[in-house]
């Protein structure tokens, strides 16, 4: 009795709204089944965006892979008692769902063409940071998805770190080993698995992001959850709403993908942090 809600929350939320797209991607504007909807998910448009959706997913995924997995070592080394380590936690946590309409909004505020910072330098040190409108582009959401994919890389990589045991690197110096050669022959080989799996799932995080990008872009369509606003409330180009649901079932297939990668690589790593 008490999985009942969850089952129904999961139901609603998850289970209907999948099959809904599933079924409406194969389903023409008559109502009949049809391929066209699966057919022009080959158009160079919808390629188009899949690739920036992919650069975009990507780049972010590795930058805040890197910097996220480097600022989770310096908080585990500070201690697990210590004030740095539980401020750091607290803000990654704030961060990290820190999206949509706020966040635009804020860097729109401060690199916008008359932010903040851009008037700052512009008028000392005579520097012009806005460029050609940079930040209302793909570059523009790369910067802008770090800020949060860097906090969500602190708080799923920390638990993997305190799972490194002193026993193993005691073991290791008392085999003579340095500092670098346990790094490199125990401690990275542990946490690769764990490094890897992180990034997938922040792949998947910013390849499914939408809020943000629509705020930010208000022309045109260089990612795929855009491509989908544009075929479902678009007034110039009709009846393009089951084309949305079919480019939403590749979306759910990508991301589909990546957990499966993520929940292997995730059981990979518990093995060995048991």
């Amino acid at each position: 009795m008490g999985l009942v809600p969850f089952l129904l929350f999961i139901g609603i939320f998850l289970v209907v709204p999948t099959v809904t797209v599933v079924a409406t991607s194969f389903q023409g504007a008559d109502g009949g089944l049809t391929l066209d909807n699966i057919r022009a998910l080959g158009s160079e448009a919808a390629l188009t965006t899949l690739w920036h959706s992919i650069i975009l997913a990507g780049s972010t995924a590795i930058i805040g892979g890197a910097l996220g997995a480097l600022l989770a070592w310096l908080v585990v080394s500070a201690g697990p008692t210590s004030r740095l380590r539980r401020v750091t936690l607290a803000v990654s946590g704030v961060l990290a769902q820190f999206g949509g309409v706020p966040l635009a909004f804020a860097f729109i505020a401060t690199l916008g063409f008359s932010g903040v910072l851009t008037e700052a330098l512009r008028s000392w040190p005579g520097v012009d940071i806005w460029g050609g409108g940079w930040l209302f582009g793909l570059k523009g959401l790369i910067v802008v998805y770090c800020y949060f994919q860097i906090p969500l890389m602190v708080l799923v990589f920390v638990p993997a770190l305190d799972g490194l045991r002193v026993q193993w690197r005691e073991a290791a110096v008392n085999l003579g080993a340095s500092r670098w050669q346990y790094w490199r022959h125990v401690a990275v080989p542990l946490l690769t698995p764990a490094f890897l799996g992180s990034v997938l799932l922040l792949f998947a995080n910013a390849f499914a992001a939408y809020a943000t990008a629509a705020v930010l872009v208000s022309q045109g369509n260089p990612i795929t959850p855009l491509l989908i606003r544009s075929a479902l409330t678009s007034e110039v180009l009709l009846g393009q709403a089951n084309l949305g649901f079919a480019l939403a079932l590749e979306m759910i297939v990508v991301v589909a993908v990546v957990m499966t990668l993520y929940a292997l690589l995730l059981r990979r790593t518990s093995r060995w942090m048991r």
